[in-house]
């Protein structure tokens, strides 16, 4: 997320770009004991809304942080690629029992189940714009998926009921939040809750465009 991080700076935003661990515990532990420290060290005092930016998983960490009542002070919201309806690789990893000790556990709540986690959290309650590809750099994955997708998450998986925008740029999953185009809707969303309609919009919000 560097190349976003710089852009949102050029923007004039003031960003924290946080990392976390992803692959020994569960959303649930992931979002309150990493995620939810990171903020309240990066944003202290607390300022009256905090932006979130997020790629994947990061948007069910956000989901799951609103729904415990830890995030009051959410803003807009921008998710990349977000696995907002569950994912069919987390389902096709819970059928291999191979996997089954081997698979980190956040994996095992992203299906597509009706009570895995992203299912569970409900609609967006904030101001929430999504961004998805539709090109694949894996196409034995993307064999697994159902229609149109982005090598990890479906299109159709990425949108939430409550969400205010929604859009479908032609990149991958891994990629995506390096894409100047990607960046600079981001910037657009967080600026007025909506992404750019035309070009000559769209332009205004790219950090490098000349002025």
């Amino acid at each position: 997320m560097s190349r976003m991080a710089a852009g949102l700076e050029r923007a004039g935003f003031e960003v924290c770009n946080i990392d976390y661990a992803s692959l020994d515990l569960p959303i649930a532990k992931i979002a309150s004991e990493r995620v939810l420290p990171a903020i309240e060290r990066c944003f202290s005092p607390s300022p009256v809304r905090i932006h979130f930016v997020t790629h994947s998983l990061g948007g069910i960490l956000v989901r799951q942080l609103v729904a415990n009542g830890d995030l009051p002070n959410v803003g807009r919201v921008v998710m990349l690629g977000p696995p907002n309806q569950g994912s069919e690789l987390a389902d096709v990893l819970g059928r291999l029992h191979l996997a089954q000790d081997l698979r980190p556990p956040a994996a095992g709540q992203l299906t597509t189940a009706a009570d895995s986690v992203p299912n569970q959290l409900g609609p967006a309650t904030f101001e929430l714009g999504v961004l998805t590809g539709d090109r694949s750099v894996n196409p034995v994955l993307s064999l697994l998926i159902p229609g149109a997708d982005d090598g990890k998450v479906a299109v159709a998986a990425a949108e939430l009921e409550g969400m205010k925008d929604f859009r479908v740029i032609h990149t991958s999953h891994t990629f995506i939040m390096r894409r100047r185009v990607v960046i600079a809707q981001t910037v657009c969303f967080l600026r007025s809750g909506a992404f750019a309609e035309q070009e000559q919009t769209l332009a205004l919000c790219d950090p490098w465009e000349a002025r």
